[in-house]
């Protein structure tokens, strides 16, 4: 039964169960044969695909005695949508939060951590990650000052990965295996391939287990920004190994715990400037407000149907399902260079028949008007 078809209990339902939508006019524009779907995170009630894990990990604690009502404190080191995602899990549940961020994430993620009663503290980003001035070292000294602290710890965590194998990998397969076959919208009527970024790394891990297991010649391709070291082989890593990028929530300078990059079958390397052109893109031709990352993972996607000998197949085979994980939207980057350039791009020509239109209207009004 869909979420929206009866009362919620809290909005701790309301996590996931986001939908896999046709991404049509892009797969037209750039001459697709493939179906090209995506799952879009930003639909989540806390606006990610991080709600899953924090919901997962919260619980997990719960079960094991970690997380004691009225006293303990959450503690967590994140880019941004785990830590959201903790303090709205936080919030219904009575735990205080305290979340350390990188000083490049961006103010939306700060001011909706706030709104939701989290403490925040900002961290050098050029800190590396096993500083004591990073956001990991300084959520560790954290929770040894603060009685009852707890990290949950999202890179390491097993829940992170096990949230997707149990819940966003197999939402995308009774998605694909639901909706059948039709002459005008033929399906392979299962997931052949899966396209995601990576951050910690658990996504693409728990949602490749997932569905290699409903379909083991699935092919799954990691999305990796440059500058960034998780794909493989590392020789992709090297030409721009320690370069900054501007985009957020995926990349990192180590290997997370639990990113199992033998669960993902190829990678590629893509860079701000791409992520920014496939974002416009979806908002444009599909009428998704996503952020960053989507754009990195469509932009992976298109450059992996266009570039691979693999991927030329897959483009051309009618019915093959080319399904793409967008992880967040356009919420936490409004303010952002990025965004503020491509809202702030040159006239359209419908913007210039309605200053004609307005200039001739001004013009014809009598001065007693």
């Amino acid at each position: 039964m869909s979420s929206a078809t009866y009362i919620l209990d809290n909005a701790l339902d309301a996590i996931g169960h986001t939908p896999l939508i046709r991404l049509d006019n892009i797969a037209r524009q750039e001459g697709l044969k493939c179906n090209l779907l995506a799952k879009v995170e930003y639909m989540s009630a806390g606006g990610s695909v991080k709600d899953r894990i924090a919901k997962a990990m919260v619980a997990a604690a719960e079960q094991e005695g970690r997380l004691i009502p009225g006293k303990s404190v959450v503690i967590e080191a994140t880019s941004g949508n785990t830590g959201i995602g903790l303090a709205m899990v936080c919030a219904i549940k009575g735990y205080s939060v305290i979340i350390t961020m990188p000083e490049k994430m961006s103010l939306e993620k700060e001011a909706t951590l706030r709104a939701l009663g989290a403490e925040v503290v900002r961290t050098p980003t050029e800190a590396a990650w096993d500083s004591p001035d990073s956001n990991i070292g300084v959520a560790q000294r954290l929770q040894r000052e603060i009685p009852y602290g707890v990290i949950l710890d999202q890179y390491g965590n097993i829940n992170n990965p096990l949230a997707h194998e149990l819940t966003t990998g197999p939402e995308i397969i009774d998605a694909v295996v639901s909706t059948l076959s039709t002459p005008s919208k033929p399906s392979s009527e299962k997931v052949d391939v899966f396209i995601g970024g990576a951050g910690t790394g658990g996504t693409i891990t728990g949602v490749s287990r997932a569905i290699k297991a409903h379909n083991p010649k699935c092919v799954v391709v990691g999305i990796d920004p440059k500058g960034s070291i998780l794909a493989l082989p590392d020789s992709l890593n090297t030409a721009d190994q320690g370069a900054a990028y501007v985009v957020e929530g995926i990349g990192y300078d180590f290997i997370p715990q639990v990113l199992s990059r033998a669960d993902v079958d190829t990678w590629l390397k893509t860079s701000d400037e791409d992520a920014w052109t496939a974002v416009r893109s979806l908002m444009r031709s599909e009428g998704l407000l996503i952020g960053g990352s989507s754009g990195s993972a469509l932009s992976g996607t298109l450059t992996w149907l266009k570039t691979t000998k693999e991927g030329q197949a897959m483009a051309e085979t009618v019915g093959a399902n080319v399904v793409v994980l967008l992880p967040d939207g356009i919420r936490n980057y409004m303010s952002k260079h990025w965004f503020l350039e491509m809202t702030n791009a040159k006239a359209s020509p419908l913007s210039g028949v309605i200053s004609k239109i307005l200039e001739s209207s001004s013009a014809t009004k009598s001065p007693q008007e």
